[in-house]
């Protein structure tokens, strides 16, 4: 039972202050994956390694990103929001400086580890405190500038990149997040609020943790392939097996664990199951934006190197979507708002097939419309969804559940739209027939929705809840 409530007793400047806190240290994990890619050039020279091997800094990344997000989430539950998101900001803070002293290309890939564990408890401790100290009518507005941070990062990371490169040298790239954490972590412990502690704790369900970890990085390593093009061995149909084995052994673990770190009960309830599907749905929306770039070159004859700047409109687009509709939700109803999210992005997948046809003048609007719906269902509704349904005391594990689905969307991009395109012939009849694949997903995304509650019905849960938690 938890002492007290945060969100009654949090006044107006004390949530911008903690906004102020959350929203900067997102943005510092957000950025960091969009500028590495300059920065690989100069890690193939400094280390040696080649094309195969480079790829490992992402792999790796993603892989303890995914492993700590329902350890994290549920830390935070049990410990406090507060010392788990300043856990975070260090550890990530830690993990750059590694990086940036690496001696080698061993112990660089150990500070992207640490990069990446710390990484998965950020956003969702993020969006679990957002839930604790803001009301329900401001939840969605906190989460959609949250949301557009990344597209705020996909804007900025590279130019911040290239310039750092040009000055400096890679290692300043990493480096710069030392301050920034700093700082960071200097205003969480003035500002953000003081942990809520559960009385007498159940132990920490590690067999949880551990058979969460390994379903995860089985589904990612049988996904990309990785291990199989390393070790030359066709091991990706045993890892999918392995996670697909892991899913009846989790839940006989979370039944027997006194307080599960997946708590099964979160998927009796519709809204939040058809919500976890929907997060599959929004992280598949915002992954096909990885091919566009390749759309360009091949509809439009866009050198490559050139390509990348086409996506601008697409990303400002994203940013716009997530802040706008995170402000509108209150008027429009979640089930509204991903109905417009998911149409918008798959009437965007659906034209951007038609580039050779149409050219530029299709091009723009197409991905325009992509960016705009992924900053839309990827933004904060999502989120505010699962914060209207859980108590404060599940908050963080519910949150670390949408960021797996939206990472499970992501990886089956590549085993769907890139396979489908190769099949084709990989040139603009491939690509073309992919992202009809996707606005068909899409598509299906959007019948899902319906299914969603109505704002009225969204409305009495989310006042329920509040009561249920004023009375925890």
């Amino acid at each position: 039972m938890h002492a007290q409530r945060l969100d009654a007793a949090v006044d107006a400047l004390s949530r911008r202050r903690i906004m102020l806190v959350l929203f900067v240290g997102v943005f510092m994990a957000a950025l960091d994956t969009a500028v590495v890619a300059p920065a690989v050039p100069a890690l193939r020279q400094v280390f040696g390694v080649d094309n195969s091997q480079i790829g490992m800094i992402t792999i790796i990344f993603s892989l303890a990103t995914l492993s700590s997000t329902t350890l994290m989430a549920g830390l935070g539950d049990r410990y406090g929001r507060r010392p788990v998101y300043l856990f975070c900001v260090t550890g990530f803070a830690l993990g750059s400086l590694i990086i940036a002293m690496a001696p080698s290309f061993t112990v660089l890939l150990l500070g992207r580890a640490i990069q990446g564990f710390a990484s998965g408890g950020v956003t969702p401790t993020a969006s679990a405190m957002v839930g604790d100290a803001f009301p329900r009518e401001e939840r969605g507005k906190a989460l959609g500038m949250l949301g557009a941070t990344f597209g705020m990062a996909f804007l900025l990371g590279p130019l911040v990149a290239s310039l750092i490169l040009l000055v400096l040298s890679w290692q300043w790239i990493f480096l710069i997040n030392l301050p920034v954490a700093a700082v960071v972590i200097w205003l969480g412990l003035r500002n953000l609020p003081g942990k809520q502690l559960a009385a007498n704790p159940a132990p920490l369900d590690w067999a949880g943790v551990v058979v969460v970890a390994v379903m995860l990085t089985s589904l990612v390593l049988g996904i990309n392939r990785v291990l199989d093009n390393a070790l030359g061995l066709m091991l990706w149909p045993a890892l999918l097996g392995l996670a697909l084995l892991c899913v009846p052994l989790l839940i006989m673990v979370e039944r027997r664990a006194a307080s599960p770190v997946v708590p099964l009960h979160l998927f009796y309830s519709r809204q939040l199951r058809l919500t976890y599907i929907l997060c599959c749905g929004a992280g598949f929306g915002m992954g096909s934006v990885i091919y566009i770039a390749s759309v360009a070159v091949a509809g439009l004859g866009i050198a490559a190197e050139q390509a990348g700047l086409l996506l601008l409109p697409l990303v400002i687009a994203s940013s716009a979507g997530s802040v706008i509709f995170g402000r509108l939700l209150n008027t429009l109803g979640s089930r509204m708002v991903m109905l417009i999210g998911f149409g918008t992005t798959g009437l965007g997948s659906a034209l951007l097939g038609l580039t050779e046809t149409a050219g530029l003048w299709i091009f723009l609007p197409a991905s325009m419309l992509i960016g705009l719906g992924v900053g839309i269902i990827v933004g904060g509704t999502l989120r505010t969804i699962v914060l209207n349904e859980v108590n404060l005391e599940e908050r963080g594990a519910a949150q670390g559940l949408v960021n797996v689905g939206i990472s499970v969307g992501n990886l089956l991009v590549v085993a769907t739209l890139g396979v489908i395109a190769d099949a084709w012939g990989g040139g603009m009849t491939g690509l073309a027939i992919a992202y009809f694949a996707s606005a068909v997903c899409m598509g299906v995304m959007f019948l899902l929705s319906l299914g969603l509650k109505s704002h009225g019905e969204e409305l009495a849960t989310a006042l329920a809840t509040s009561e249920a938690s004023s009375g925890a």
